[in-house]
């Protein structure tokens, strides 16, 4: 499967400065951040493992969605007083 990313114009160009000439952006991006090679990876999780792990972070992205929405709202609510 193939996805597409948007990136700024600017780290578009900060990445392909830093690709090497034997490289993908795909490639240039892992190592860039530190990303794991997918060969590297695959066949640790059995299926159901993987699922369970999915739901993990997702689970775990709400709780930091849900603490980062009552900063932000600390924030705004703290400006109108001002």
């Amino acid at each position: 499967m193939v996805e597409t990313i948007r990136v700024s114009e600017e780290y578009h160009e900060w990445l392909r400065g830093h690709r090497r000439d034997d490289e993908t952006m795909e490639e240039t991006l892992r190592r860039m951040t530190r990303g794991p090679n997918p060969e590297a990876v695959a066949g640790i999780l059995v299926e159901n493992e993987a699922d369970e792990a999915k739901e993990a972070v997702s689970d775990l992205q709400g709780r930091d969605r849900g603490r980062f929405d009552a900063a932000r709202g600390a924030f705004e609510s703290e400006g109108e007083d001002s």
